[in-house]
């Protein structure tokens, strides 16, 4: 996705060989026209699969799969990184480690919400270790529910998440995929390195 890309580049901050800032667009500001297109790509991108509900991470998932959820006409369900006093009984649950904030989280989800009449498409904002998505397709897994893929808006493919992932014949879509952030240069993948 070029625009993706463009804004990558304009408005994304290298802080490490290791970490992006995207939170100008992605995961603290938001365009809501800009998810839309978002939104628009995935929804494409999923056409040939009878998605019936996508799932999500809170907080930074939810707005790319809100708007592809719109596109799609289906539910959207975000996971909880902690319980809440209404969420007490019957949830599927998985146990992820979160690159970004350096901490483990138990995911949930209350078991209503899936079952194995649903395909599910899972949507998120980053692909780095692919713990959070592991993490979701293991509930998918537990619910009996099919899974139609993932879909991230950037994968770092330079850290082992989507190999790790489509090693395990799980598809995964990326909107725009970092080779490196290696000497503050955004290289994509199969493009050239970009300041």
């Amino acid at each position: 996705m070029e625009a993706l890309k463009r804004k990558i580049r304009e408005e994304g901050t290298i802080l490490s060989p290791s970490v992006i800032k995207v939170d100008a667009f992605l995961n603290h500001c938001i365009e809501p026209s800009f998810m839309q297109e978002i939104g628009e790509v995935f929804a494409d991108k999923f056409n040939n699969e009878p998605v019936t509900k996508i799932i999500t991470l809170e907080s930074s998932g939810i707005a790319p799969a809100t708007m592809t959820g719109l596109i799609l006409g289906v539910p959207v369900i975000f996971l909880r990184k902690q319980k809440s006093l209404t969420m007490q009984n019957n949830l599927l649950t998985a146990t992820v480690y979160s690159y970004t904030k350096q901490t483990e989280n138990t995911i949930s989800i209350a078991e209503k919400y899936l079952s194995e009449k649903d395909h599910v498409l899972i949507i998120d904002d980053l692909l780095a270790n692919g713990e959070a998505l592991q993490g979701m397709v293991d509930i998918v897994q537990k619910s009996d529910a099919s899974l139609a893929g993932c879909g991230v808006v950037i994968e770092k493919a330079f850290q082992a998440g989507g190999k790790s992932l489509r090693q395990r014949n799980i598809r995964v879509e990326a909107l725009a995929s970092i080779a490196s952030l290696e000497n503050d240069t955004i290289t994509f993948t199969e493009q050239e390195a970009t300041h």
